[in-house]
């Protein structure tokens, strides 16, 4: 996780847990057919280095993947407000633990440019954002 210095925003955290062994929850997490059945339109390719683009309401947003260690995590850098994604799996038996971590928040009055608002209210919108995407739409996804 972030060292969130001085008055930045906390990360975005969100845990569920999938029943679904980790090779399955892996395959929906780690590649570009699998992430955009729960997430967005992508390009991505599991390899360090690797430049993709999410297909977001604004429009393509750049990404760079950073870590990769099948199937336990990996980690992009995601547009260019110096966020980072991170996706971790932890066996459970038969289940699978996948928590999501976006961080490289800001302080909440600083501006996001796209969207033209303050770091605190998308801070708050993609919160519930996560939440809603990681809950439901990947357990969905997975679980299907």
């Amino acid at each position: 996780m972030e060292d969130n210095r001085g008055n930045n925003l906390p990360d975005v955290v969100q845990t569920v847990v999938i029943n679904a062994p980790i090779g399955k929850v892996w395959e929906k997490v780690s590649t570009a057919e699998g992430i955009a059945q729960w997430f967005m339109p992508n390009d991505f390719q599991a390899e360090v280095g690797h430049e993709f683009h999410l297909q977001s309401p604004f429009g393509p947003t750049p990404c760079k993947v950073t870590e990769l260690d099948p199937p336990n995590s990996l980690a992009f850098t995601w547009d260019t407000e110096g966020w980072t994604v991170s996706f971790y799996l932890k066996e459970l038996g038969d289940q699978t633990e996948f928590t999501l971590i976006h961080g490289g928040w800001k302080q909440p009055d600083e501006l996001i440019g796209k969207a033209n608002e303050k770091s605190s209210v998308i801070h708050g919108r993609m919160a519930g954002g996560w939440a809603a995407i990681v809950q439901e739409r990947l357990k969905k996804a997975v679980e299907a």
